[in-house]
């Protein structure tokens, strides 16, 4: 699985960092970004549950 996140769109509410940290983290800017593309095995329903709970649905778990 791979993450994307449209930075362009997020409000930095944190959730997705909260839910899923073995992929997400907030940047120095602020604005949460992907720091692990290749979601781990692991960390594949964290991560698919933090797409799916982004309020604004910028994430993409695919």
């Amino acid at each position: 699985m791979k993450a994307t996140l449209d930075r362009s769109g997020c409000i930095s509410c944190g959730l997705c960092t909260s839910i899923c940290p073995e992929v997400f983290q907030m940047a120095d800017d602020g604005i949460a970004e992907v720091y692990v593309e290749d979601v781990p095995a692991e960390a594949e329903a964290s991560a698919v549950d933090a797409q799916e709970s982004c309020p604004v649905s910028v994430i993409a778990v695919e």
